[in-house]
């Protein structure tokens, strides 16, 4: 039986997690959440970890804008959607929430800016 330690990112509070995996990483047991959240984490993050990819993205009139996935993608994605939004441009006017790219790297997701930019 295998163990991986995590810290819960799910609050501020950030619990030492330990996980005890099966012979195929399942997980059996997570113990030193604090909370339900933190168990649904490590247990998540065992099996199929997501991250949310912020950056920034060079728009028409010369700036930068920040943006973000809209949702967390699988972290084996995280390279080719950085790829994607390096190659991004966003068009001037820019505002909060506006769509950059409808699936960054074929996931789904959408990049969506963080900022506005005249």
């Amino acid at each position: 039986m295998k163990e991986r330690l995590l810290t819960c990112i799910v609050c501020p509070r950030g619990c030492a997690l330990t996980v005890r995996l099966d012979e195929s990483g399942k997980p059996l047991s997570v113990s030193g959440n604090a909370c339900k959240r933190g168990e649904a984490y490590a247990e998540k993050e065992c099996t199929h970890p997501e991250r949310t990819v912020t950056s920034t993205v060079c728009t028409s009139c010369g700036r930068v804008v920040p943006v973000k996935t809209a949702a967390p993608v699988p972290k084996e994605k995280v390279f080719a959607v950085m790829e994607d939004i390096n190659k991004a441009r966003a068009i001037c006017p820019v505002k909060v929430g506006d769509v950059i790219l409808e699936s960054v790297a074929g996931t789904g997701v959408a990049l969506i800016a963080t900022a506005a930019c005249e």
